[in-house]
């Protein structure tokens, strides 16, 4: 009897189907689904609503920053950042050397050493006429300034003899700011 019965609701399932039509079918197939799915996220809106009334920490159990650092501190770190005297002359081989990679011309370059006694910071400043592409120039500049974290690019100049003229002339000081070598 059983399967006489699930026989019996079958056909009446498959003839109230035809009557309605796929588009009604596909309708109240997707409403099932919707219900179905609102009542599996309702609980987790719930949870979510309880975790949003949870308070926050307090301000004191936050992380707190170091303090900063003191005067003999930040004077230490900037001694420290300085390059030594002694190499500064490699220094110019390294800018030499840069230009080089970047294929650009120089040749020479013009150097005067300083020392400040307020600060006790001896400076070394370079001049470089360099002639190349105009991105070659900007890029050798950018890389001596990241070879050497203790140098400034103070000037830059340049000349072009020609609009169409690819070959720009640069002129480049830079100042390395250098201290005594420590026994």
């Amino acid at each position: 009897m059983n399967q006489v019965n699930v026989a019996a609701l079958l056909l009446r399932a498959r003839i109230a189907v035809l009557r309605l039509g796929i588009p009604a079918c596909v309708a109240i197939a997707l409403c099932i689904a919707g219900v179905a799915a609102w009542a599996w996220l309702l609980p987790q809106r719930a949870a979510q609503a309880r975790v949003m009334a949870q308070p926050l920490p307090a301000p004191s159990a936050l992380v707190t920053p170091p303090p900063p650092p003191s005067a003999n501190q930040n004077l230490a770190a900037f001694y420290d950042t300085l390059g030594e005297k002694r190499y500064a002359e490699q220094q110019v081989k390294v800018l030499f050397d840069l230009a080089a990679k970047s294929s650009l011309v120089l040749n020479q370059g013009e150097y005067k050493a300083g020392y400040d006694k307020a600060s006790r910071v001896s400076t070394y400043q370079i001049i470089l006429p360099v002639k190349g592409p105009y991105q070659s120039i900007w890029q050798f500049a950018m890389q001596g300034l990241r070879a050497m974290p203790y140098a400034s690019l103070d000037e830059v100049g340049f000349r072009r003899d020609t609009i169409a003229d690819p070959t720009v002339e640069a002129r480049l000081r830079f100042t390395l700011y250098l201290k005594d070598a420590e026994p």
